[in-house]
């Protein structure tokens, strides 16, 4: 006689004789880095003299670093800047230099530094403020991004990533009337050149010495889905996506999980198309002290009611971010359950999860960018930044292997077979 329940378990063993097997197939996304990780790789005297030296040096970094792709960096000039370089906490990215025009030729190096490598472009990166409220500011950024078009056309690859902006002398509700007048005739030119635009949300709040918190207004999902609504009016909704880092929902009390249901819930799971993996640790000290978003004052980034004349002390406005938590490079925040469901760090592995459970994505297409902006490790030092950029690559690489492993498993081959998965899991919406 068999134990109790075991009867009934051969019975549904029994049952399942016939159902389909399916094969454990697990898909990885693709791991890459971003250039403006190490921004003098290439010695400026070099690079200026030279203008490519910079991408095809930083192919043979990247191919070091154990990378699948390279997310190239394009910046204006340090003489072509708006603003001052010391009032910036890095040197000027520009590691595709478009001082002058990149053509053909130009292509056909950098496709020749890639050849053999195994290394792809995965997009190209422009990161400015094209809703500035300056008429002739905001048109040479918007001219400098239709270079970076160009670039992109030439060296084949299929999407540019940026900001949006926002005019800090408006509102809202006048950005939005701001953003379908004037950025979508720029998303009009993606479309055109047969590219897709991808925002990355981070509000920028130390992006001037005023006490506006959100100064890109494409921050998170209430307005990703504004705008694109403004763009699907325009015909130009299939060139609007976003470049989803975690990093800045952490900032803002946010967790990957509740933002991918949101979506899916809204009908807006599409919108995600590509990753920078960045991480946030929370201060819980610099929290109580100013709360999520709150107005800190005494930086020393403003004087006499005006940005400070000494421009090496207007980077402090950054301290509207920085009280309230640090960047972390992937791997390099201890493992903390607590802090996950806090939303006080990212929990690397339910964020794999969740994009393969809550998005639409094309997960084998999908590019994990590692973007290094940890400050105890913001280091002009190849030799010693090497196996920290290694590490994590390795990093995001296992996380992503393992919860893809997780999924194909239960979401693929159990589900196939009726066999049932354990337990719960992390709910978005829950506190």
């Amino acid at each position: 006689m068999l134990p109790v329940g075991e009867a009934d378990l051969r019975a549904a063993l029994t049952d399942n004789r016939d159902v389909p097997v399916r094969a454990f197939e697990p898909t990885f996304m693709k791991v890459g880095v971003f250039t403006a990780a190490l921004q003098e790789l290439t010695p400026r005297e070099v690079r200026d003299a030279d203008p490519d030296r910079a991408i095809e040096d930083w192919i043979q970094f990247a191919r070091g670093l154990g990378a699948d792709t390279m997310q190239l960096s394009a910046a204006p000039h340090p003489t072509e800047m708006d603003i001052a370089s010391d009032a910036m906490l890095d040197p000027v990215a520009n590691t595709l230099d478009l001082r002058q025009r990149f053509d053909q030729a130009r292509a056909r190096r950098v496709e020749h530094a890639l050849a053999g490598t195994g290394l792809k472009l995965s997009d190209l990166a422009y990161f400015d403020n094209l809703l500035h409220h300056d008429p002739a500011v905001r048109r040479k950024k918007r001219e400098f991004m239709l270079r970076v078009f160009d670039a992109a056309v030439l060296l084949g690859v299929d999407a540019v990533c940026g900001f949006v902006g926002r005019d800090q002398s408006r509102g809202m509700d006048e950005n939005l009337r701001d953003f379908e007048e004037h950025f979508v005739p720029l998303l009009s030119e993606a479309k055109a050149r047969g590219l897709t635009y991808r925002v990355e949300p981070c509000p920028m709040p130390g992006w001037t010495s005023g006490d506006s918190f959100h100064n890109n207004i494409a921050y998170t999902p209430g307005t990703w889905i504004a705008l694109h609504r403004i763009c699907e009016k325009h015909g130009v909704g299939d060139q609007f996506r976003i470049h989803y880092d975690p990093s800045h929902a952490i900032l803002m009390g946010q967790d990957t999980r509740s933002i991918f249901q949101y979506l899916k819930d809204a009908g807006y799971n599409f919108l995600i198309g590509g990753f920078h993996v960045k991480g946030q640790v929370s201060n819980p000290k610099g929290i109580a002290e100013w709360g999520y978003g709150g107005q800190t004052c005494d930086r020393g980034d403003r004087k006499n009611g005006k940005p400070n004349p000494d421009v090496r002390k207007q980077s402090a406005a950054w301290l509207k971010q920085v009280v309230l938590c640090t960047h972390e490079l992937p791997g390099t925040a201890r493992h903390d359950p607590l802090a996950y469901l806090q939303n006080r760090s990212v929990d690397w592995f339910d964020h794999q999860l969740a994009a393969r459970e809550l998005l639409a994505l094309d997960v084998a297409g999908t590019h994990l960018i590692v973007e290094h902006e940890y400050p105890p490790a913001r280091i002009q030092d190849k030799a010693r930044l090497k196996p920290i950029l290694s590490g994590s690559i390795a990093f995001v690489r296992h996380i992503d292997q393992a919860a893809a492993d997780m999924f194909a498993l239960q979401r693929e081959v159990l589900a196939a077979q009726n066999i049932p998965v354990q337990g719960v899991g992390r709910e978005a919406y829950r506190s």
